[in-house]
């Protein structure tokens, strides 16, 4: 598990770089996709269907990409982009494609289907935290209007 979270680790970092992440930013998002790649496998390794892995996965990265936001002051997406890159099902869109050269359309149509799903599932996951955070910022806000009226 912790040789998955390390090559996470690695990958998320090279994206930050290319992405220009600067300074310390770079190990909050090296560590983002560790914690985000271990959630990954040990969710595997418990019998977990890969949809819901790559889901919890994903909450997981979008929850520590919005606390670490506001910590260091940036935004979300300076640590949620890089930290999700390396649980994008790549190798199913390539065998999809691989299929559809080869003319096996069936297999082409099953393939591309549970990728989709998967970055479904990763949307799905994403979007549940970003809807939270922002239902707590527009509860906060109106509390705040009503005590300073």
């Amino acid at each position: 598990m912790f040789l998955q979270g390390i090559s996470a680790s690695l990958a998320s970092l090279g994206f930050a770089i290319l992405f220009h992440v600067r300074g310390y930013k770079l190990i909050t998002a090296a560590f983002i996709g560790a914690m985000g790649g271990m959630t990954y496998y040990l969710s595997l390794s418990n019998d977990q269907s890969e949809v819901f892995a790559l889901f919890v996965a994903s909450f997981m990265i979008s929850i520590l990409s919005e606390i670490f936001a506001r910590i260091h002051k940036c935004p979300v997406t300076t640590f949620l982009i890089c930290a999700l890159i390396p649980l994008v099902p790549g190798g199913g869109m390539y065998y999809t494609m691989l299929e559809v050269v080869r003319n096996h359309i069936d297999q082409a149509i099953t393939l591309g289907v549970n990728t989709i799903i998967q970055a479904c599932s990763i949307v799905i996951g994403c979007l549940t935290v970003s809807s939270c955070m922002r239902v707590i910022a527009q509860t906060r806000q109106k509390r705040h209007k009503k005590i300073t009226t």
